[in-house]
């Protein structure tokens, strides 16, 4: 009640005093929620819900965020000082790159703000481009339309990391009062990015294609669905596929439209079934062989490929990342640029698939903690001295190349599109690349089952969750010993069998994973931007040729099935 009585002030905007008054007298618990904590800047930045409060998306939190990281660079960096921000469809984010570019202008900062909703790989491009010493995006990712955030990034165009992230949070905590913030944007200035920026990014983009323009120009005609599902994908995908050749990108006209109220889908999310529904049945009407669906801030990407009896099928994203990793080297491979230097990297709770493709090839295979700022990590630490080659994560997340230092779907679209092509030079459908691909290295299937816990309570709940797995670790899974244990919140791998313990090189995170004896994988952590607990199931057999596909990928379902009921009980 003392944080809510303090925006009654008329240091606040009359909207925003109106509302706490009414919250006071007519809605305790909207209040309560509002006002009971500040929104929390976590390591990559905020993300919540829009309204008034501390604990809210609102222009006085953005911009107390935005003074906090400007004090950050200039403690940090020597003038001049510059910045890029760029923002998506949702409700409201023109209005926060608008404040967070005033302000950082008021901090004498020469500010690159794009001239209309650009995806979020695109702003890590112009960061690094312009030479910037830090990025601003303005999205929530695939949050609910009720959310917005800012994401920030470092001068290598990546999400900040350990040791920045706690430097930059312990600045923005010192900003107490929107009363320390100028809002003006009188002192630096503001460019305007376009075009010429586009221009730039697609054209980095395509340098990255491995096919030759004859084999791509043989297939120009294929049919694909792409819908952005009304998010900033909405010109520079179709820009980006039309650049490369293609003629036959079918359209979704009522996702077209940018609407941060996302009107024809439940949730703008590619992991979502309902938010391709549209897409796909598009390409049931078109005879289209493939679709692509890119989420808002066009960083993540959801396909669907006809299979063997014509009906569209969902791949998931460890099935995208695996089989995109094993095109990319195997093109590698074919054109002798293997040399023992390249790489890819995965998180801990991407598919153990991609270790087992990059094994193959002699291609080193960093594994990191979940969220892309890890992969960009290991890139710029790797910087001069050895080769990316691609990275992935089971939450929709791809990239190729450097340019880049984030998860990227207008170059995985390229890249999908290019594989694509591919497998019809070889006579095959992608679906038919994928069955393929097991064949050759192992049939893994895994599932992420998400349980939503909100408010304070469920903040609690997901602790104690996470305490009693620590606890009292599960002795066996399906009748199959659990043999490790890994608790990276602990630092520490423990051997149930001998008991023994091993330090685990990776930061720390709230994160335990159990592995047993027939290579079963589960992990358990909460996520880092919803109120949820995730739980994330892996298992593997031998898929003995390619028409047992169906049957041996039933039983692989089965068993994800029944490991989910083991952990709910």
């Amino acid at each position: 009640m003392e944080k809510a009585r303090e925006w009654l002030d008329p240091l606040y905007d009359e909207q925003t005093r109106k509302e706490v008054s009414r919250l006071m007298e007519e809605d305790p618990v909207l209040l309560e929620d509002s006002f009971y904590r500040n929104l929390d800047f976590g390591t990559g930045g905020l993300r919540g819900i829009m309204g008034v409060g501390t604990n809210r998306m609102n222009k006085y939190t953005v911009g107390m965020v935005t003074q906090g990281l400007a004090n950050y660079i200039k403690k940090t960096y020597p003038e001049p000082h510059k910045a890029a921000i760029s923002y998506d469809c949702r409700n409201q984010s023109r209005e926060f790159a608008e404040i967070t570019a005033r302000v950082l202008a008021a901090n004498d900062f020469t500010v690159y703000l794009f001239d209309a909703l650009r995806p979020t790989p695109e702003l890590s491009f112009a960061v690094r481009k312009l030479e910037c010493h830090m990025g601003v995006m303005i999205t929530a990712s695939h949050n609910p339309k009720e959310y917005n955030g800012y994401k920030v990034y470092g001068n290598d165009g990546a999400q900040v990391v350990p040791p920045d992230d706690e430097l930059i949070i312990e600045q923005v905590r010192k900003v107490t009062s929107p009363a320390m913030v100028s809002f003006t944007g009188e002192g630096g200035k503001i460019i305007s990015l376009g075009e010429a920026m586009d221009n730039a990014y697609l054209d980095s983009i395509l340098s990255l294609v491995n096919l030759s323009p004859d084999t791509i120009n043989k297939y120009t005609n294929m049919k694909m669905v792409y819908t952005p599902l009304h998010g900033a994908g909405v010109r520079i995908v179709p820009m980006a596929l039309e650049k490369m050749g293609f003629t036959h990108v079918i359209r979704v006209p009522e996702q077209e439209v940018p609407d941060g109220n996302f009107p024809t889908v439940v949730s703008p999310n590619p992991e979502e079934p309902e938010a391709l529904k549209m897409a796909i049945n598009k390409a049931m009407e078109t005879g289209a062989q493939l679709v692509m669906a890119t989420d808002p801030d066009t960083d993540r990407i959801g396909i669907a490929v006809r299979n063997q009896g014509g009906d569209m099928e969902l791949l998931n994203g460890n099935q995208t990342a695996s089989l995109l990793t094993y095109y990319l080297l195997e093109k590698w491979k074919e054109t002798n640029r293997l040399k023992g230097k390249e790489y890819i990297v995965k998180t801990i709770v991407t598919s153990d698939l991609l270790q087992v493709i990059a094994d193959h090839y002699g291609v080193s295979c960093y594994n990191v903690l979940t969220g892309f700022k890890y992969i960009a990590e290991i890139i710029r630490k790797n910087e001069g001295e050895k080769i990316f080659i691609c990275g992935g994560e089971e939450s929709y997340g791809f990239n190729v190349g450097e340019f880049v230092r984030d998860k990227d779907a207008v170059v995985t679209c390229v890249l999908v599109a290019e594989v694509a092509c591919w497998a019809a030079a070889r006579g095959k459908t992608l679906h038919d690349l994928l069955k393929e691909m097991y064949v050759r290295f192992g049939f893994f299937k895994e599932r992420m089952v998400s349980r939503t816990l909100k408010g304070k309570d469920g903040m609690e709940q997901i602790k104690a969750i996470m305490k009693s797995f620590r606890e009292n670790p599960p002795e066996q899974l399906l009748g199959s010993p659990v043999v490790l244990m890994h608790d990276y919140k602990k630092s520490e791998t423990v051997d149930l069998v001998s008991d023994l313990r091993y330090q685990i090189t990776l930061p720390k995170s709230d994160v335990i994973q159990f592995i047993c004896a027939d290579n079963t994988v589960v992990t358990v952590r909460p996520s880092g931007t919803e109120p949820k607990i995730k739980y994330y199931y892996g298992v593997q057999t031998q898929l003995v040729s390619a028409a047992a596909f169906r049957e041996t990928e039933v039983l692989l379902d089965k068993k994800l099935t029944d490991l989910h009921a083991c952990f709910q009980n």
